[in-house]
């Protein structure tokens, strides 16, 4: 993968000379190359990753031709390196990532450059809320590998095992199929416990009667999948099935409204009416779902105060829930690729009610 040229062209539109992206996720989207340290530089004429010792050997065997490599380190100071690569190109409009860098460090590159850093965290914001098909198709994989998980998951779950060994099984089983680490860690609540939509694992253990709701995720090629399946064990009561019965339908007419070119609110108001005409309007908290991607919570959200225009090639979650304190809670989530006229659902799982 390599977006230099999107990220050029950005440029350009913005006004700018050169761009300084410091941020892990900006730099692995930018060059297809994942490092902790270094920086990479993107000017109007030339691309430049600065790195060390540590990962010049695997950034020559991954990083394509248009990009530039320099190594920092034994004298060579990294503020060094990129202020001789802007003064060859008189490049004095300098971008920086105002969302992710802190103060200090946002005024240290100001000083260590002698120039200006000016916010352009939108163009990254902008650039990356629209998937291409390269990406797409990681995000499949990823998702595939964690319907696989939860399918091995499944088999464990009974009366007596606890939160914590579900959550442990699910990290387990989404290495074992190929994934690259957690999208964030997994979350696997029973009983009451379930009533809280980020419940971290705990001691509590599975009962009769209990939900279960899982919400896990794994990388594959850097990019993000996420998924959430709430089955019951040994029974469900009416009002179980009620709840979970509603969430499914909220989920199915949210994702039936999901399409580009509308707002986010409009997608989060197509769940969120299922959800209140049945009376449960108060125990929606949350919105109907978020972007994902190289980050587990992108732009732009589906979400009620949200007015952003979905674009082609938008990948977000779809996650309604119910929540009913000191009960139990109940969400479903799939992934979704917003097209126009529609979205394909890129989860296959299935939704309707398990009783395990």
């Amino acid at each position: 993968m390599n977006n230099v040229e999107a990220i050029r062209q950005s440029l350009i539109d913005a006004k700018l000379d050169a761009v300084l992206i410091t941020n892990e996720k900006n730099q692995r989207y930018a060059t297809g190359f994942a490092f902790t340290d270094g920086a990479v530089l993107v000017t109007r004429k030339s691309a430049f990753l600065f790195t060390d010792s540590r990962y010049i050997e695997a950034a020559e065997k991954t990083v394509a031709d248009n990009i530039t490599l320099r190594l920092f380190g034994a004298g060579k100071r990294l503020s060094q390196l990129i202020k001789a690569e802007l003064d060859n190109e008189n490049a004095e409009l300098l971008g920086g990532e105002e969302g992710t860098l802190s103060h200090g460090q946002y005024l240290a590159y100001e000083n260590l450059l002698g120039r200006q850093l000016i916010p352009c965290q939108h163009i990254f914001n902008s650039l990356r809320a629209s998937k291409t098909a390269e990406e797409q198709e990681y995000m499949r994989r990823a998702q595939a590998i964690a319907e696989l998980a939860l399918n091995d998951v499944l088999q464990i779950i009974k009366p007596g095992v606890s939160e914590r060994d579900i959550a442990a099984e699910i990290t387990y089983r989404l290495l074992k199929h190929g994934g690259e680490g957690n999208s964030f860690d997994p979350i696997a609540v029973t009983g009451k416990n379930s009533s809280m939509p980020h419940g971290v694992p705990g001691d509590t253990l599975v009962q009769n009667g209990d939900f279960v709701t899982m919400d896990f995720g794994c990388l594959k090629y850097g990019y993000c999948s996420d998924m959430t399946r709430t089955v019951a064990v040994g029974y469900a009561t009416d009002e179980m099935k009620n709840v979970y019965d509603t969430v499914l339908r909220a989920q199915l007419a949210g994702i039936k409204a999901a399409e580009a070119g509308v707002t986010g609110r409009s997608i989060d108001k197509a769940a969120r009416d299922v959800i209140t005409d049945a009376g449960y309007g108060e125990y929606f908290g949350h919105s109907f779902g978020h972007s994902l991607g190289l980050d587990i919570h992108e732009a732009p959200p589906a979400a009620p105060s949200v007015e952003t225009i979905m674009p082609v090639g938008a990948v977000i979650s779809a996650e309604p829930g119910i929540y009913l304190p000191g009960k139990f809670g109940v969400r479903i989530e799939d992934v979704l690729i917003l097209r126009e006229g529609g979205c394909e659902n890129i989860t296959h799982a299935d939704k309707n009610l398990i009783i395990l």
